[in-house]
Formats: structure tokens, sequence, C-alpha cells
């Protein structure tokens, strides 16, 4: 941001400082992708709250959700959510795109302040408390058996990965095939599972879009961490995972596997505007590729206290969490004004053989707010045919070229295909000659199969704009 800034400033002389305000225009959120899952992570201490999207596609008579857990779980430790929570995490933090717009130095103009947010309120949900347990064949020991609205929920320990499998299946859940492979690290761990099927008698296909509504579980283990190996039994390649976590101290980051930050605050062309997903699913295919496909991707963090005052935030794509959406996202600490809310959204793409192990996190005393986040800047409009006019034209030109150049280092697009953005673009740009235009050079060449141009040619073209550029500076002070 300090260098887009810096940058304009030394192009046009602003009087009004919130002629900086960048306007939200898209973002590329989690329905981006096709095989993804959601999961909500809240520490407090050495409790968990994890909470649970279901994407689950098929005959609902065929799900089944086995959840390693450290302990056995308690009534009051499961809840069921209202599915908006992920849809508002996901909005709100989402990687985003912002535009400027260039004042145009022959006519300064001024813009009002966007409105920044309004704010939601939304009603907790609350579940009530049941217990019982007994003892079944296969060395497997049901700890607790629950029904929580739709769900039939058990609680499992079992001395055995095979007869867990097969108590699973003789009572009637899908699991994959090679299940207790997975099942058996867990297992000798002394970890028990949660194991929940849908309750057809209760479950109302019409409601909620005919979505599963999110489960919410609170463990209590030292380790902070989320077991994502069972998942990738029954995997058919890639998977994306979101993870939004919440903390008191500050950012959430993984120890067991690299968190890096996705590239932000470049500048791109304006064109990228109505493809803006597309774009950053290739910068992110890029980055992660670069990471040995191995990393965990940071996409947001910023301290999400609520306050009445609201937060700063350039461009804020959705509205921030306040306090009933951090209750429901399992954030018990709001009432203590001693104590903030600091929000991470992690993106991790994961393979078996890249992540061959659990998730483990920590959290950590980083504060610093980020967000991924990319800029364009359209050009002015109007008549630039006076000397600022003139020497905006050159600088936008230049511009461009850069911009060019980020998206083929981003996104790994082939720019030869956009080799009229510089004179042209998405943006006519007014008062510069048409015999100008033709003498523009355009930054080519990366993965994609771009051709660069000429060397000679490019000297020739750099020497052109540099007697252009003196020409009309001796113009100017002649």
């Amino acid at each position: 941001m300090k260098q887009t800034f810096l940058f304009l400033i030394s192009l046009v002389a602003y009087s009004a400082s919130y002629a900086f305000c960048g306007f939200y225009v898209a973002k590329a959120g989690a329905d981006l992708y096709n095989n993804k899952s959601e999961v909500i992570l809240v520490r407090d201490g050495k409790f968990t709250t994890i909470t649970m999207s279901n994407n689950f596609q098929g005959n609902i008579k065929d799900f089944a959700m086995v959840v390693p857990v450290p302990n056995v779980l308690k009534r009051e430790d499961i809840r069921i959510v209202d599915r908006s929570i992920f849809s508002m995490l996901d909005a709100y933090s989402a990687p985003r795109l912002v535009e400027y717009f260039d004042e145009n130095p022959c006519q300064r103009r001024y813009y009002p302040v966007p409105a920044m947010y309004e704010l939601d309120m939304v009603e907790e949900t609350s579940v009530a408390k049941e217990n019982s347990a007994s003892l079944f064949k296969n060395k497997v020991t049901i700890e607790a058996r629950y029904n929580v609205e739709e769900y039939e929920i058990l609680i499992l320990s079992a001395k055995e990965s095979d007869g867990l499998k097969t108590w699973l299946l003789e009572n009637g859940y899908q699991i994959p095939e090679k299940a207790e492979t997975v099942l058996e690290p867990y297992i000798k761990s002394n970890m028990k599972f949660f194991v929940v099927k849908v309750n057809l008698n209760k479950y109302n296909p019409q409601a909620n879009g005919g979505f599963l509504r999110p489960l919410q579980i609170t463990v209590s283990s030292e380790k902070f961490m989320l077991p994502i190996r069972l998942g990738m039994a029954n995997s058919k390649g890639e998977q994306d995972m979101m993870v939004y976590a919440f903390s008191k101290q500050g950012r959430v980051e993984c120890t067991n596997y690299r968190t890096v930050e996705m590239p932000t605050g470049n500048n791109i062309p304006t064109f990228v505007k109505p493809n803006f997903g597309n774009f950053y699913s290739d910068v992110f295919r890029n980055k992660h590729s670069k990471e040995g496909r191995n990393a965990v991707m940071l996409e947001y963090a910023w301290n999400v206290t609520p306050s009445w005052g609201g937060m700063k935030c350039d461009p804020c794509v959705g509205n921030p969490p306040y306090f009933a959406d951090l209750a429901q996202a399992g954030v018990g600490w709001t009432n203590d004004r001693s104590s903030s809310v600091f929000f991470t959204r992690m993106h991790v793409r994961y393979t078996l053989d890249k992540f061959p192990e659990d998730l483990f996190f920590q959290e950590t005393p980083n504060k610093t707010n980020y967000q991924a986040r990319y800029v364009i800047t359209h050009p002015a409009n109007g008549d630039l045919s006076c000397d600022d006019g003139k020497k905006y034209t050159l600088k936008l030109r230049q511009r461009r070229k850069k911009e060019l150049a980020e998206l083929a280092q981003l996104a790994q697009w082939d720019t030869y295909e956009f080799y009229d953005y510089i004179a042209n673009g998405t943006d006519k740009i007014i008062g510069v000659e048409d015999s100008e235009k033709k003498n523009e050079f355009i930054p080519m060449g990366n993965s994609s199969g771009g051709k660069n141009p000429p060397k000679g040619l490019f000297v020739i073209i750099c020497g052109l704009l540099v007697v252009y550029s003196a020409k009309r500076l001796i113009t100017r002070f002649a």
C-alpha cells in the first residue's frame, strides 16, 4: 500500500486524503474450488472448538463422518450451527480485488467516501443434554451416545483398526475401503472417535437448501491440531481446505508445515477485473507449486475484536464478524474486554504424499494485519492535453508495462495476447496520438509460452521513448 501511495502522489497532487480509499470489486472465495472443505478452529487455553462444514454429495442415508478426538465428549461439547457462519467468514476474509481511479491532472475530481459495512446480528443456537453408553463386540466400546436433532452421534474407542472398521460397516456406516490403515495411528494414540450419521426420520431435505448443518465440537488437549488423514483415505486427488482460526494472542500458524503468505499489494492490469477468480486461482496454484506443494498458505490475518467504532480495512469485502457471529463460531471470550480476538484464514491444498501428517498449529504473538489483496487502477478520463496530462500519459504507459510483468510473474499468464494493453487496453487513453501508440513495447515471456520481442527492436523502441521524453521536456521548459 505504501509503494502505491508514493507512486500515485508523485503523479498527481491530491488535496483530499480519502481519494485513496479503494473500492472492493471482486473476491476469490471458497466457492472457487470444487473439491473443498471448510473448518473453523477456536483455540482457548487447552480447549479447541472445531466447526465442520459438510459438503457431502449423494444419498443422505450414505452419509457418515468419523473424526478422531482426544477425549470423550460430553453432550454440552456438541452443537449445531447455521451454515451462514461459513459464508460470512469466507466473504469477509476472501482474497480481494480493489480498484482505484486516477485523477485527471488537467481537471481534478473528488470521490465520496464509500460505506465500508453494516452490522448484522445473528441469533445463537442452543442444544439440550443427554447421555448413555454400552459395550459392543469387535473390541469397540461405545463411550457415549447422543441424538442431536437430525444427527445420531456416537463416541467410540477401539483396540484395533480392523475391529473398528468392521463394526462401522456392520452398523451401516459408509467408510473408505482402506480406512483401517488411517485409523491405526489414532487407535495407538488412544484417541476416541466422534462418529456421525443422519437420522432420516428427523432430516428435512427442504431445510437449509438441502445441505447438512455444520457440527461444532469442543475438545480438551494440550495439542492444537486438526486431523485430516481420514479425509484423505477417500480422496480423489487434491483437496482444498479453508481454515478459519480464532485466537486471543495473534496469528495461528501451522507448526509441522510451513505457513507462507500469499503475494499481496500487487498492481495488475484492469482487464483482470472480470476474470479475478481465474486470476487468483492461477496465482494460488503458481505460489503453491513454488513452495513445493506442502505449505499452508496464509490468505488473511486481522484483529477482529468487536468494537462499536468498527474497523479499518481497504477494502472490506464483507461484514466483519461481530459478537453473535463470533459466539456462533465458538469464540467464548467476547465478553472479556481485556482479551482480543485475532482471526487467521489459511488455505491448505493437500494430497496424501505432500501432507502425510495431521495439521498441528500454534498461537503466535504476531498481530500484524494482512490480507491477500490485488490492485487495479483505472486511467484518468477526459482531456489530457495539458502539460501535466502529457507527462501523466507517459508515466501511465510505464505503469501498464509493470502491471503486465506482474501478471506474468504472479499467474503465469501469457502477456503476448495483451499486446495492445499499453496503447489501448481495456480503458482507451484519450489525448495520445495514434502514431505514438504504435511504438509501444509490451513485457512478455513466462512459462505459458509467450515469445519475447527481438532484443534489437527493444533497444530501438526504448531509444525512441527516451527521445520522445526529452523532446517533451525541452518543449515544456524552452
